[in-house]
C-alpha cells in the first residue's frame, strides 16, 4: 500500500467513513433497540438486536478501512480471544500461545480449552522464530509482549506457521492499526481490545477480531450471534467517538514515549529502560521493519519493588491504573499481577500531557527515591 492510499483510507475511517445527504447528524447516530420491525419472512439486515445493529455498522465499516480487512466486534478484548477460540478450535486441538504475553489468554486456555480437550503449548515471545509449528491448529502471536515489550517477526513466523497448516493470530492491542499492519505481514487473524489506545478515553470494554478470510471470520461472527458475546450499541458509539483522534493521539504518544524512554535510561535510580525504539533495545532493527511507530509503552526497571510504588505515588501526572494506551499517562508495577518480571518493573503508558510537564513531574519522583 502506497501512503496516499493508506492516508486516505485512514481519513476516511476515522473523519469520513460514510457519505451522508444534507440535514444528516455528523456524528453516527447511537441506535438503541432490541428489535426492528420485521413483517412476513424475515429479510433485511437488521432482524434481531443479537445479530445486527446500526450503530455497529458503522464502527464496523470504520474499523474495517482501518485494518483494510472485515471486522467483527466484541464486548471486551478477550471476547475477541474467546470467540476465536471457541469459534475455530475443537477437542484434539493443539494451539500455541505467549509464554510472557497477556496473562488472561493463558487463563482462559488453562481453565476453559483444556477440558474441552484442546491443548496448548507456551513459547516466548523472543523465541517463537527458533519453534517449529508442526502440529498446531492455531499460533498466537502477541508483539510488542505485554508488559515485556518482546518482539516477533510476524512475517517470518506467519510464513512458517502457516506453511505447517496453522493459523496464525496476532494480538494487536498495543500498536493499533496506525502502528502495525499484522494481516500485511502475513497473519490469518487480527485481534485487538479497543479498550486500549484505539478507543483512547479509558471509559469503555471493547475489541474486534478481523481478517481477510471469510471462513475464518464467518466462524469468528457465527460464535458471536449464537454465543451472544455482543457489544452494546453505547460502547461501540463511544469507540467510534474515540477513534476519530486515533492518528493525533497516537502520534504524540509515541513521539513523547520515546522521548521518554531515552531520558529514563539515563536516570540513576533507573536500572533499566526498554523501549522498541530505542536503539539497543535486542529487536530494534525487526521493530523498524514491521513498525510503523514505536508505540506509547515504556517499560522501566526500578531498584526493588517499594522504589517502583514511591516513584508511581510520587508522580502528580502519572496515574496509577492497571489498563493502558489512554490519552492520561499511567503506570503500574506488573509484578503485583503474577507476570514474569522483576519486582521492581514498572509499565508505563505514556498519555498526551505535555511532554516537557511529564518529565518534570518524573524527575522529582525519582529525585526523590
Amino acid at each position: 500500500m502506497n501512503p496516499s492510499d493508506n492516508d486516505e483510507r485512514v481519513a476516511r475511517a476515522l473523519h469520513h467513513a460514510g457519505v451522508q445527504p444534507a440535514g444528516a447528524p455528523l456524528t453516527p447516530p447511537l441506535v438503541l433497540t432490541t428489535a426492528y420491525v420485521l413483517p412476513g419472512d424475515p429479510a433485511g439486515d437488521y432482524q434481531y438486536a443479537r445479530w445486527a445493529n446500526p450503530t455497529w455498522t458503522a464502527l464496523d465499516a470504520a474499523l474495517a478501512l482501518l485494518e483494510d480487512a472485515p471486522v467483527v466486534t466484541f464486548p471486551s478484548g478477550m471476547a475477541a480471544i474467546a470467540a476465536v477460540f471457541y469459534g475455530l478450535l475443537k477437542a484434539g486441538d493443539r494451539i500455541l500461545l505467549p509464554a510472557d504475553g497477556y496473562y488472561t489468554t493463558r487463563i482462559l486456555a488453562e481453565r476453559f480449552l483444556v477440558p474441552l480437550g484442546v491443548a496448548f503449548d507456551l513459547v516466548a515471545t523472543a523465541a517463537l522464530g527458533q519453534k517449529s509449528f508442526d502440529g498446531y491448529r492455531l499460533v498466537m502471536i502477541e508483539t510488542p509482549s505485554n508488559p515485556a515489550l518482546d518482539l516477533a517477526d510476524i512475517r517470518a513466523v506467519s510464513a512458517a506457521a502457516r506453511a505447517a497448516g496453522a493459523i496464525v493470530a496476532v494480538d494487536n492491542t498495543m500498536m493499533t492499526p496506525l502502528g502495525q499492519r499484522p494481516l500485511e505481514l502475513g497473519a490469518d487473524l487480527l485481534v485487538s481490545a479497543d479498550t486500549k489506545a484505539l478507543n483512547g478515553h479509558s471509559d469503555v470494554l471493547f475489541g474486534h477480531v478481523a481478517s481477510r478470510e471469510p471462513k475464518l471470520l464467518d466462524a469468528v461472527r457465527d460464535w458471536r450471534r449464537i454465543a451472544g458475546a455482543i457489544p452494546g450499541p453505547f460502547e461501540a458509539w463511544l469507540v467510534h467517538r474515540g477513534i476519530e483522534t486515533l492518528e493525533l493521539r497516537f502520534a504524540r504518544m509515541s513521539e513523547s514515549a520515546l522521548a521518554l524512554a531515552g531520558r529514563l535510561r539515563g536516570h540513576r535510580a533507573v536500572r533499566s529502560v526498554v523501549y522498541p525504539g530505542l536503539p539497543e533495545h535486542p529487536a530494534h532493527q525487526l521493530a523498524r521493519r514491521q513498525m510503523r511507530g514505536f508505540g506509547s509503552i515504556v517499560g522501566v526497571t526500578l531498584a526493588d519493588k517499594e522504589a517502583a510504588e514511591r516513584f508511581i505515588g510520587g508522580c502528580r501526572f502519572v496515574r496509577a491504573a492497571t489498563s493502558f494506551g489512554g490519552l492520561h499517562t499511567s503506570a503500574e508495577r506488573r509484578a503485583r499481577w503474577g507476570d514474569q518480571v522483576a519486582d521492581g518493573f514498572i509499565r508505563l503508558s505514556v498519555g498526551c500531557e505535555p511532554l516537557e510537564a511529564l518529565w518534570r513531574d518524573m524527575q522529582r519522583s525519582l529525585d526523590a527515591l
